[in-house]
């Protein structure tokens, strides 16, 4: 006798080849879009486009998919469509589980090559000489601010700003077995997640050691290798890879800790329609330069979001500035205000527009 849950899988069952074959036909679509892209010399990432499909999807969906996971869903789904045209690889900063490579995941999905690096500058490098098709780096955190070696780069870099992510990074304090607090005698981890647990830190291992390592994941492999008195902090995805055990979950000292992180590539995205610009400039040595060189920004309308500054390091007492601004630099506006803004400044340079994330 069919039971009502026989039934439902039943359904379930059938509504699994529909959506199987309907999978393979977009895929079937996609693998000929690529055919025509690389006839006439085109990229296989288009971001704009990915960020309009997903925008599009946002809008129909009434549930019960949370839009996180329709973002999970069809972002792996554009990943094995790229993949038949051409599989990517990706530049990160490394080892795996870091939350860059995790970034880097959600972004480009589980189909590309991923490729560790161990600093940003070799991001930068693994790009700028076409070893990778693309690169991930962090470049601010919602607690501790810019991440000035990334900004630093783009000052001597010709790369291009063509995408962002924003992750949620929460922090665990891992080890190899399941050890008393009171026994960790040393601590590895990131700068930045130092940073970012050091009321608990204070609190609850107050005499250990803090050893700094290149990433989160790199401490955690630290970890998993000398065992006894020791300790990682780290995301719950290097506990996994690393095999380590979670001695406190979630340590970090507020909630809501969010990195901003930026995918590098030789072009940047075209419009979206929901874009953001990023230029960097030099400003006159003259009192009142940086008040001047932005007044085109309120004459066009273009609305700021972001501005940085940060020593050029081939001059005393000499800044460059990043701003990020809304809009795409293909727009009339912006375009307008970007050459307005160029004729007053020393020196300046579009680093990219990309699809606000």
């Amino acid at each position: 006798m069919t039971s009502e849950l026989d039934i439902l899988r039943e359904e379930i069952d059938k509504l699994d080849s529909d959506i199987l074959q309907f999978i393979n036909r977009r895929l079937e679509l996609a693998r000929e879009i690529g055919r025509k892209k690389q006839d006439r010399g085109l990229s296989t990432l288009n971001n704009a486009r990915e960020s309009q499909v997903l925008q599009h999807l946002e809008k129909l969906n009434q549930g019960p998919l949370t839009q996180n996971a329709l973002h999970l869903i069809f972002k792996e789904i554009m990943a094995a469509a790229r993949e038949l045209q051409s599989q990517h690889r990706i530049a990160f900063l490394g080892p795996e589980a870091s939350f860059t490579h995790l970034a880097a995941l959600g972004h480009f999905g589980g189909c590309s090559i991923m490729l560790p690096q161990a600093n940003v500058a070799e991001v930068f490098q693994a790009v700028a000489k076409e070893q990778c098709h693309y690169g991930m780096v962090p470049v601010e955190n919602s607690i501790e601010g810019p991440v000035n070696h990334t900004l630093d780069l783009f000052f001597t870099s010709d790369l291009k700003i063509c995408a962002e992510r924003y992750q949620t990074i929460s922090h665990d304090l891992l080890a190899a077995a399941d050890l008393p607090l009171e026994s960790i005698r040393t601590v590895y981890s990131h700068s930045q997640a130092f940073a970012q647990c050091r009321q608990w830190l204070r609190r609850h291992l107050p005499g250990a050691v803090l050893t700094e390592c290149g990433s989160t994941a790199e401490a955690a492999r630290r970890t998993a290798a000398q065992r006894d008195q020791t300790a990682a902090i780290a995301g719950s995805a290097a506990a996994e890879l690393y095999n380590l055990k979670v001695l406190a979950p979630k340590i970090e000292d507020l909630t809501g800790n969010t990195t901003r992180f930026l995918v590098l590539g030789k072009e940047d995205s075209p419009p979206s329609g929901q874009d953001k610009t990023s230029i960097l400039f030099v400003t006159p040595h003259l009192p009142g330069a940086l008040h001047h060189v932005l007044t085109p920004m309120a004459e066009y309308g273009v609305n700021m979001v972001k501005l940085e500054s940060r020593p050029t390091r081939n001059e005393k007492w000499s800044y460059f500035f990043i701003a990020d601004f809304e809009g795409h630099r293909e727009d009339e506006k912006v375009a307008a205000m970007i050459k307005a803004t160029k004729e007053i400044c020393l020196y300046m340079k579009v680093l990219g527009s990309y699809p606000r994330f």
